[in-house]
């Protein structure tokens, strides 16, 4: 049943990633380590990822390397994309170079993750 909201669930996580990555951060408290922001951006694409292949896999169904490398692709850019929309379009928020290559860390954990159980995922699905 909840293949059937697969689509839904990634616009929502999209549209939420978007809003949470471009509104003012002012006064909220910083975390003790630097570059702590860095597991949230991992953890985040790592979830985008998920749920796009999830979508192409049980929505659209395509094959698994189809959906594997599209949703790849995609969390890739849309990253890029939100960093410059940081930099242009905030001023609380700059790019940083280091934020791009933990969401494709995150991204490619994702991948690794789901190649090394590929053939148990493609029986339930």
């Amino acid at each position: 049943m909840l293949k059937k909201y697969t689509f839904v669930i990634a616009l929502f996580y999209t549209c939420l990633l978007t809003i949470v990555s471009l509104i003012s951060v002012t006064g909220l408290p910083d975390l003790d380590y630097s570059n702590s922001d860095k597991i949230f951006h991992f953890i985040a694409y790592s979830g985008l990822t998920l749920f796009w292949f999830l979508t192409f896999s049980n929505n659209l169904k395509w094959t698994f390397n189809k959906a594997l490398l599209f949703s790849a692709i995609i969390s890739v850019i849309f990253g890029i994309i939100i960093e410059i929309l940081q930099g242009v379009l905030t001023e609380t928020r700059v790019a940083d170079n280091n934020d791009i290559l933990a969401n494709t860390l995150g991204v490619s954990l994702t991948i690794v993750i789901l190649l090394l159980f590929k053939k148990a995922l493609v029986k339930k699905l």
